[in-house]
């Protein structure tokens, strides 16, 4: 009978190990498969990283060190048998993506433990059943082991695909290529660019927030066809050299820098480096291209080379090649007039909410006019814009609920609009939902209180996700008086959802600002 449940206890802790090993390999692709980012991770939650599977499951172990009573060996089984069964029904915001890499890093994990197991059972097997759960402890170094292993795999593997894209790029001189980059926006401005310039060229442009080195490298090689006249690539930055490493890649005719603010401090260092960061794109481009700079950011300002063509668009700045007049909010959206160096162009219409989406539609419209896109299919193209998802999308409900989702992401200047547009919707109770904004450094305590000040000015009712990475703007709701009774803090989105759906009712608007990796989990 013991010999059954030593074989039910190994196969309940083996089930345990592959789901953790699995979700080693989660967290490695959430921190973009670098090892230094990975172990900050887990640095920082050790208390989420190492489970109480883990612990109990030792300390069972050490007690089963001497002995074979039956009892211990279930309780055992039971104990790494819930725990596999816990990790492998967890729900994810965002699953683990079983990509040719995902995979490779996962077979070699497992194949590290199995050596482990190999080994622990030929050299000490009296000790087995207590140093495998040991082990559990150490599933973190085991997956920076096995990736430090496939490192040179990696980087062959990368730079094949990254040549493919450069031949393929090189066999097409007629292709023009935009260069998008900035602290917010880019992703937006993206794809208002790709659906106004598609009334008159072939377009393809990097999808949803596609903006990496690889990423666009997929794009390239799978999906752009002799056919194509445009290619839109959305550069994205979390230290320096990495919008350089893009455009090595791509050589842009055109850059769009949309912004400069605080994103990415804890990477980046400094507002400096932020700023250099996104000038290599501009500083990419050959003396025939041009550059299309947002003059609302005094960051941006700062540009001053003149090896390419400068154009400025800005809603604030009265010097801007390209801006807009008279915004109006409208039950459908915003009217505005398109201006060019003074002059009225287009009056536009757009389906479209907020000053931040207004000026992303300058920028494109800008584009759209340098490459002699008609003034009519330019307002018929703006006419039918969509709101990228998940930022500041609209959504209407049958019963009556509005919902404002803008849960990719959040920044200073974004999540300020955000609560801006929560507070012009007519509405009856105004609710938002956020975890705070993350990445920002040392400004991150400071931006997430202001935030908070910003949240009571507007919102009659607020739902902060996370009891911890939510104290500074609990502080800011402090400091302005707003009412406890109106506050409610939940320990993770799917708690914060239920308590929208309790007190929400038909007229309600509620903003859904942000939304943490599973990461930043606290539960």
């Amino acid at each position: 009978m013991i010999v059954i449940t030593q074989i039910i206890s190994f196969l309940a802790l083996l089930s345990y190990i592959i789901a953790k090993c699995r979700r080693e390999v989660h967290m490695f692709q959430q921190n973009s498969y670098f090892i230094s980012r990975y172990w900050k991770w887990w640095n920082d939650n050790r208390t989420k990283a190492i489970s109480k599977t883990d612990v109990l499951g030792l300390v069972c172990a050490a007690f089963l060190l001497n002995t074979d009573n039956i009892y211990l060996t279930l309780l055992f089984a039971l104990i790494y048998g819930t725990g596999a069964y816990l990790l492998w029904t967890r729900k994810e915001k965002k699953a683990l993506v079983y990509t040719p890499r995902a995979r490779r890093l996962l077979i070699v994990t497992i194949a590290v433990y199995l050596l482990k197991f190999t080994a622990i059972s030929l050299i000490v097997p009296q000790y087995f059943w207590f140093v495998v759960p040991v082990i559990g402890f150490l599933s973190f170094a085991i997956a920076m082991f096995s990736a430090w292993v496939l490192t040179p795999v990696e980087n062959s593997i990368n730079n094949g695909f990254v040549k493919d894209a450069r031949k393929k790029l090189k066999s097409m001189p007629g292709l023009k290529v935009i260069g998008i980059t900035g602290s917010y926006g880019k992703t937006s401005v993206k794809h208002f660019v790709a659906r106004i310039l598609a009334e008159k060229y072939n377009v393809l442009h990097t999808p949803g927030s596609v903006n990496t080195t690889l990423g666009v490298v997929r794009i390239i090689r799978e999906q752009l066809k002799p056919t194509h006249e445009i290619f839109i690539a959305e550069m994205g930055a979390k230290k320096m050299g990495d919008v350089r490493e893009l455009c090595e890649l791509v050589e842009p005719d055109i850059a769009i820098l949309t912004a400069i603010g605080p994103e990415h401090l804890d990477t980046f260092g400094d507002m400096k480096n932020v700023q250099k960061g996104n000038f290599e794109l501009p500083e990419s481009l050959g003396k025939d291209g041009f550059a299309l700079m947002n003059a609302d950011y005094e960051l941006v300002k700062e540009y001053s080379k003149t090896n390419t063509g400068l154009l400025w668009y800005g809603l604030h700045d009265s010097f801007s090649d390209y801006s807009a007049r008279n915004i109006q909010y409208t039950p459908g959206g915003m009217t505005f007039d398109f201006i060019h160096q003074g002059n009225v162009v287009i009056e536009l219409e757009t389906k479209l909410l907020g000053e931040h989406n207004v000026s992303n539609i300058v920028a494109a419209c800008a584009v759209a006019m340098e490459l002699n896109v008609e003034p009519g299919k330019i307002a018929y193209a703006v006419r039918n814009l969509q709101s990228v998802q998940h930022r500041l999308e609209v959504k209407r409900f049958a019963n009556g609920l509005t919902v404002i989702d803008d849960a990719f992401n959040s920044n200073p200047m974004g999540a300020a609009m955000a609560v801006d547009v929560l507070g012009k919707i007519s509405g009856n109770k105004k609710i938002i939902v956020t975890p705070g904004m993350i990445e920002l450094g040392e400004l991150e305590f400071e931006a997430n209180k202001i935030f908070g000040t910003q949240i009571a000015a507007v919102c009659d009712f607020t739902i902060l996700v996370g009891p911890k990475q939510t104290l500074p703007i609990q502080e800011g709701l402090k400091e302005v008086g707003y009412p406890a009774s109106k506050l409610f803090i939940a320990r993770n989105l799917n708690e914060a959802i239920a308590k929208v759906n309790e007190i929400a009712v038909s007229g309600d608007v509620v903003l859904y600002e942000n939304d943490l990796p599973d990461t930043y989990d606290e539960v």
